[in-house]
């Protein structure tokens, strides 16, 4: 597919966004870069926004084949994909399957120690506060979303957690815990947006445990290269016949 990028519009820590023709889509090209801690740790490797690409590519298919409406309209080639033009919500919501990462810190618990229910958080983006973590009477307070678009976030980040909870355990992989974010479209509508990939994801193999996300990254583990292309590998083999 050939479409034209025109004016680079956002340029984050693995992606850029750049206008089209149309006025109601975009590209987001995916990069190679990895970064950490709020870009305190900054890293690559060849063929990162590739893996990702693809990963987030079949996803979101799956997603969309499932009821899950996200901003998701075509891939481009390798690296690119054809989306939908959203409003962002500043909040991030993350899903815990798992104790992992932030939440071990804070609460001073053991990594890995299961949890009864999944437990949903929001961030607030501002990097300038460092992403902080919310109430949703902070949201409120904030101006960022109203009651009722707290509760629609959280069910359909509920839902999303189902749906990729089923996936990767059909393929030996674990969701420990995973990032979202959404925008609302030309319609009012919220919609999933962004990514997901083993940089939004805490992903471990079922039977060793073994990272096979970020964190490698993160926590100088070695092997990230591998451990995406792993993620990758499983779900074409589940999902490619499909995409």
């Amino acid at each position: 597919m050939n479409i034209e990028k025109h004016k680079m519009i956002y340029e984050g820590k693995a992606k850029r966004l750049y206008e089209t023709a149309s006025p109601g889509a975009l590209i987001q090209e995916f990069k190679d870069s990895l970064t950490a801690f709020n870009a305190q740790k900054k890293g690559s490797f060849e063929g990162k926004g590739k893996i990702n690409h693809q990963i987030t590519k079949l996803i979101f298919k799956y997603l969309s084949d499932s009821h899950i409406a996200n901003h998701f309209l075509s891939s481009i080639d390798d690296r690119h994909m054809l989306i939908e033009k959203l409003q962002m919500s500043p909040l991030e919501v993350v899903v815990r399957n798992r104790v992992a990462g932030s939440l071990a810190k804070r609460l001073g618990l053991e990594e890995g120690m299961r949890l009864g229910a999944p437990i949903v958080e929001f961030y607030y983006k501002d990097d300038a506060l460092g992403d902080p973590i919310v109430t949703e009477d902070h949201a409120l307070l904030l101006g960022v979303a109203t009651r009722s678009d707290l509760d629609e976030l959280k069910s359909k980040a509920l839902d999303i957690n189902l749906l990729l909870q089923k996936l990767f355990s059909e393929i030996g992989i674990e969701l420990v815990d995973f990032k979202l974010e959404f925008g609302r479209n030309a319609f009012g509508h919220i919609v999933l947006a962004d990514e997901i990939s083993p940089d939004s994801c805490r992903l471990w193999d079922q039977k060793t445990q073994e990272k096979l996300d970020k964190d490698r990254f993160r926590r100088d583990l070695g092997k990230v290269e591998e451990s995406y292309k792993i993620v990758c590998d499983k779900l074409l083999k589940k999902l490619g016949a499909k995409a």
